[in-house]
């Protein structure tokens, strides 16, 4: 297969700085005092000097990023937020320009970033996928026999000649997938706003991605969501702080990703608040074989391990635990008291541990995120932890590798 991008000794840097809120007095003001060596009159207490960013410094959001795709290749791209991900597929969508480097892109490029781009706010749907296909260099008559299959994949097909001001960001996100994935460009690029739409529509779009890299054509996807990179992308590139740490087969890749996560979370320690009773100072996942870990195959079963402390006997406090997929929907909940028939422990003084186990097969492939209270039902929260820990099942084997 060619090579369809390659990039070069990349990179990409910002000056850090503000918009501009004052009135132009206190604009004269701050550069009448400059020019005579004092202080900003208008300075804020403690925002002097020796704060680590000061406006007029430079940050790298990009620092010597080389790699290659071949045709026909799904590249994941994996990283914390500010990672670089993102600049990256803006330098790569021709949206801004590296400050040094080469990055040649053979093809045509259709891009998903993110909500509110690419898409004309007064116009209908309709009109804007004509539009989008105009700026692809495609004629009216290309457009007009992809126009139905579209639509159809959108799922939008009654608000069609609605000015898409009007659609929601769901209703958004799934023209904007339809119309980046079905207007024929040799390489899609799509950040993680499907975060945006339900799962069943994510499902969907990753299936058609997989299509896509079936055609012959390039894909290059962005996600927080673990379970979706592991089963469509055989190659993952891992970024951190504007550099590509890792390139290369998935596994690998996630293995060493989640290994940096898990050991963060064999630290996860928090300080109950001062006023509570009962609080909770630690939440981790272990393995089947008990080992901490971030990351579960969806065929092991696994367990959510929470610490609390209990500072005086009490008599009337449940824990709860819920597990949320990262995009917010919520998967499971449980109480302490749920496995005792509803009834509340009384609970002396000490330091607790317990255990939710829970079976293979139960969440399927997708990051999720854990919340724990220390409660008094239908009165108040003693400790609420809203994300304890986050851990992420994948599926090994998928039909897209």
């Amino acid at each position: 297969m060619s090579t369809v991008i390659r990039v070069e000794h990349l990179s990409k840097q910002y000056r850090l700085g503000m918009i501009g809120g004052a009135t132009l007095r206190e604009d004269l003001s701050r550069w009448w005092a400059l020019k005579r060596g004092k202080d900003d009159p208008l300075a804020t207490v403690g925002t002097g000097a020796g704060q680590p960013a000061r406006i007029g410094e430079r940050f790298w959001a990009l620092k010597d990023v080389s790699f290659e795709v071949k045709q026909g290749e799904i590249l994941g791209i994996i990283g914390r937020n500010g990672a670089g991900k993102s600049t990256l597929l803006k330098i790569l969508s021709r949206i801004t320009a590296p400050t040094e480097g080469v990055v040649k892109v053979k093809g045509r490029i259709g891009s998903l970033l993110e909500v509110g781009t690419g898409f004309h706010p007064e116009l209908t749907g309709r009109e804007n996928i004509y539009l989008n296909g105009a700026i692809l260099g495609m004629s009216r008559r290309e457009v007009d026999r992809k126009l139905d299959e579209i639509i159809a994949f959108s799922e939008v097909e009654q608000f069609i000649d609605t000015p898409v001001k009007r659609y929601s960001s769901g209703m958004y996100v799934r023209l904007a997938f339809a119309v980046a994935a079905h207007l024929d460009p040799e390489i899609l690029i799509v950040d993680e706003v499907l975060a945006v739409g339900d799962a069943a529509f994510q499902k969907k779009c990753i299936g058609k991605m997989g299509d896509v890299a079936g055609e012959g054509r390039t894909v290059l996807f962005v996600s927080h969501n673990m379970g979706s990179i592991a089963g469509l992308c055989p190659r993952t590139a891992l970024m951190d702080h504007g550099r590509m740490v890792q390139i290369q087969g998935t596994d690998a890749v996630l293995r060493l990703y989640l290994g940096q996560s898990s050991a963060a979370l064999e630290d996860s320690r928090f300080a109950p608040p001062e006023n509570a009773r009962v609080g909770f100072t630690r939440v981790w996942i272990t393995n089947s074989n008990g080992y901490i870990t971030a990351n579960i195959d969806v065929r092991e079963s696994l367990h959510i391990n929470f610490e609390f402390v209990v500072r005086v006997p009490v008599a009337n406090v449940d824990l709860g635990v819920w597990v949320e997929s990262h995009q917010g929907t919520p998967i499971c909940s449980t109480n302490l008291s749920d496995s005792t028939d509803g009834h509340i422990r009384p609970l002396e003084p000490g330091i607790y541990v317990c255990s939710l186990d829970v079976p293979s097969h139960f969440f399927a492939p997708n990051t999720y995120r854990v919340k724990v209270m220390a409660h008094v039902p239908g009165v108040r929260a003693e400790d609420f932890r809203r994300d304890a820990v986050t851990f992420v099942v994948v599926e090994t084997g998928s039909k897209w590798r």
